[in-house]
């Protein structure tokens, strides 16, 4: 038995043999073959076992994903069936050459040719060729692929990193959980965990290393830990410790039909977090009161080409009807740090989350930025929409985007088409510029979201997808507190409201204090709504308003901790 500790991230336990994913050893060496008759054919067989699996493959994705995601593979098997590469592949082994190697020499022909060709879709087939080629090679060599979308039991997958797209592809259905080397509290993989609600954890440094493929583990989500070979003595504790995990979901059911309020009758505004619009559904089941932060990246994430104005206005208009008047805030296309398109050629940068993201590709890209936010119009007909833009640093980038956004209403209106009327414009708050001089910004916006898991890595310097700082997200630091309070001050004074969206609105130290400051809307990821309002519901608002200045005096964020566990938190 072997135990592995790392940073707990999603809450849950699940028991499942490990599925890693770990990339093969596909290394090659070039031989002459004798029989060439008996090479062709072992070319031949090898794409047909990877013809059948991407043929199953599609199906599956066709079926769980929709035709978007189902494309990808579609793409492969175009590939796969070229008739230049087949016959270029065979010539060099009718030469003599052994099949890995002429596989490899025509794959990276034309992997070399199309990235020197500047034209988009010949760029974008690069990733499909060298994911076409190394299923072959696999078959040729003897190797079996990791392939997620092919799993018919319950696993936890081990990897050294998930990315946003590769997590929003996991089927809860067989995978009860995952586990990586890297990664912090709020990487995207694990704010992903915790809205399919599969427990999860991070940053374990060595987990790749020691777990094999299909050992059974134990993954405990709420206490960052792993049990690789448990004795039944252990197996049985943790099953004991699942029942009552189970037993204290159920006992927060009575909180899902009822009103967010303090113990003091003070309402509050609680709300979920979604990725896709399937997820919406998760927040109902919560009884969440709306939607406060829709990740509108994941639409365009996991496909071959930007999603159509169309998809995009279908798939705002089902978030809203599903809501049915409920407020959903959508955040406008977020991509750069972690998160990538493949096909929108985005240059490399030595600090990505610093870099050319969010709301700074959507000001340089207009013809992106405009489609989407025509199609949130349109939808915003359909429900209570509002609107935000992220990472916003500077007043002029919030006034650019806004005329550009109330241009392309007129323009809509102009062509004859039905669209939301005053729609409350706001931004998240996630640079500590912004949060200085939120006085100014709040004379503008209609409304603040604050996106602490950026303004916490931000403020601290400590970037939150590396496990070796992870030490230094602290949502209780006392220069993040006075950030968030000048925040939600300077908005009140201008009778403006003020959320949070980052996952210091489900933490337990800290909602008494963001109480207390008079936040007015909490939102987290769909696991965490129920178990916040039953937290509300036993705090005062006004007991925690008067800790408030006594709290900012504090030198530490473990000093915040202790004294409010101490003075606010009901033993």
């Amino acid at each position: 038995m072997l135990e592995i500790q790392g940073i707990a991230v999603s809450d849950g336990i699940s028991f499942a043999k490990a599925y890693c994913l770990k990339d093969p050893d596909l290394s090659i060496e070039k031989v002459t073959v004798l029989d060439i008759q008996e090479e062709l054919e072992r070319f031949k067989t090898a794409r047909g076992k990877a013809k059948k699996e991407l043929q199953e493959i599609y199906e599956i994705a066709l079926v769980k994903f929709g035709a978007d995601k189902a494309a990808i593979f579609a793409a492969h098997l175009l590939v796969l069936e070229d008739p230049e590469m087949i016959a270029a592949a065979e010539s060099k082994i009718v030469s003599g050459m052994n099949a890995e190697y002429a596989l490899d020499e025509v794959a990276n022909m034309y992997i070399e040719m199309f990235e020197g060709i500047d034209n988009i879709y010949l760029q974008e087939r690069v990733a499909d060729i060298r994911d076409v080629s190394k299923r072959i090679l696999g078959h040729l060599l003897g190797i079996e692929m990791v392939d997620m979308n092919r799993l018919t039991s319950d696993v936890v997958i081990v990897a050294a990193d998930l990315t946003p797209s590769m997590t929003a592809m996991l089927d809860t259905k067989y995978v009860k959980g995952f586990i990586t080397d890297i990664g912090g509290k709020t990487s995207h993989s694990a704010i992903l965990a915790r809205t399919l609600e599969i427990p999860a954890v991070v940053g374990t440094k060595s987990a790749t290393q020691v777990i094999q493929q299909g050992t059974p583990i134990i993954l405990d989500g709420t206490n960052g830990k792993i049990i690789v070979n448990p004795t039944s003595e252990v197996l049985n504790f943790y099953k004991q410790q699942h029942k009552q995990h189970i037993a204290a979901y159920e006992e927060l059911l009575q909180y899902r039909s009822m009103a967010s309020f303090s113990a003091d009758g003070c309402a509050i505004e609680i709300a979920g977090n979604i990725g896709k619009p399937e997820d919406v559904d998760m927040v109902l089941n919560a009884g969440g009161d709306g939607v406060g932060l829709f990740r509108t990246e994941f639409l365009y994430m996991g496909r071959q080409e930007l999603p159509s104005e169309e998809e995009q206005f279908q798939a705002y208009k089902n978030v809203l009807e599903k809501m049915q008047g409920k407020p959903t805030i959508v955040r406008t296309l977020d991509i750069g740090g972690d998160k990538h398109l493949p096909y929108l050629k985005l240059p490399a940068e030595m600090n990505p989350f610093l870099g050319y993201r969010a709301i700074r590709i959507s000001l340089t890209q207009h013809d992106i930025f405009r489609e989407q936010l025509r199609a949130l119009l349109r939808a915003g007909v359909y429900g209570h929409l509002k609107i935000m833009f992220p990472m916003i640093a500077t007043l002029d980038e919030f006034l650019r985007a806004k005329a550009i956004l109330l241009e392309e209403q007129q323009h809509l209106k102009n062509n004859g088409y039905l669209v939301a009327e005053n729609i409350e414009i706001g931004i998240m708050i996630e640079i500590p510029s912004a949060a200085i001089i939120a006085d100014i910004f709040a004379k503008e916006v209609d409304f603040f979201s604050i996106g602490t898991n950026d303004l916490i890595q931000y403020t601290l310097a400590a970037d939150r997808m590396n496990e070796n700082v992870s030490y230094l997200y602290q949502p209780y630091h006392p220069a993040v507190l006075r950030l968030i309070k000048n925040v939600i001050v300077a908005a009140h004074q201008q009778g403006k409201w003020v959320g949070m969206c980052g996952e210091m609105a489900a933490d337990e130290i800290a909602i008494p204090i963001l109480l207390g400051l008079g936040l007015n809307e909490f939102s987290m990821s769909a696991s965490s709504i129920l178990k916040t309002r039953a937290h509300i519901a036993k705090l005062s608002k006004q007991q925690s308003k008067l800790h408030i200045e006594r709290i900012l005096l504090l030198s530490t964020a473990d000093e915040v901790k202790e004294y409010v566990k101490r003075h606010l938190i009901s033993p």
